[in-house]
């Protein structure tokens, strides 16, 4: 049984009053969990110079080409 399954099959033997306790705690996680990447993508934006940039975006383009001589 996988672990979704598992949860599931728990959540079905809870009274109303506690499955409702339990939706509103996966609610929150899952809120939380939608803050913390948006606060991972706030506090990285901005943290390559444009310099930075073109050299990434450089070595992902040389990543990209095949080289047919190579083979």
């Amino acid at each position: 049984m996988s672990p979704i399954d598992a949860i599931v099959e728990e959540l079905k033997s809870l009274p109303p009053e506690r499955l409702e306790q339990a939706a509103a705690y996966i609610h929150r996680l899952r809120q939380a969990s939608q803050a913390e990447r948006l606060e991972a993508l706030r506090a990285t934006a901005g943290a390559l110079t444009p310099a930075e940039a073109d050299d990434w975006t450089k070595a992902i383009e040389d990543c990209e080409r095949i080289d047919e001589s190579g083979w």
